[in-house]
């Protein structure tokens, strides 16, 4: 990856919209070569997929939480237990392993404080090999998806 590719990823992250003769445009090459580029940092996985970025509240989802778990084993099949079903929980956002205490990191989304709990209480508290959970409210988003550095 050299430095046109990164340009490249940089425009793509602040408008995935952009047509290729657009996206040649601004990082000044032509269209073929973009183009050349922009399937090579696809094919090669630099590029996941183009989403929509949907707002939360927008969908009556107005309440969002972090939830740290920690696991009571951590072997490879509870781990493995755990991952798939919180990743079958649709209103987890995302899921990260972490080093460490907690052992993970969910972003939750609700659509209220009764919602939320209702979610807690009857599917996040009942995953596979946890042992304890601890919430905390998001009040404002500061930074959310920032494209990631040049």
């Amino acid at each position: 990856m050299d430095a046109m590719d990164r340009k490249i990823l940089t425009e793509l992250q602040l408008d995935g919209r952009l047509t290729v003769t657009e996206l040649a445009a601004r990082v000044r090459l032509s269209v073929s070569p973009c183009h050349r580029r922009l399937r090579d940092l696809e094919r090669d996985g630099a590029i996941r997929g183009y989403r929509a970025v949907v707002d939360p509240a927008a969908v009556g989802l107005n309440f969002e939480a972090l939830v740290f778990v920690t696991m009571r084993l951590e072997d490879a099949d509870t781990v493995s237990a755990f991952e798939e079903a919180v990743a079958a929980v649709p209103h987890v956002l995302q899921a990260q392993r972490l080093f460490g205490d907690p052992d993970y990191l969910l972003r939750v989304a609700a659509t209220d404080l009764t919602a939320f709990q209702q979610l807690y209480d009857q599917q996040l508290a009942r995953l596979p090999g946890v042992q304890r959970l601890n919430s905390t409210l998001v009040m404002k988003h500061i930074v959310d998806e920032g494209p990631l550095p040049g």
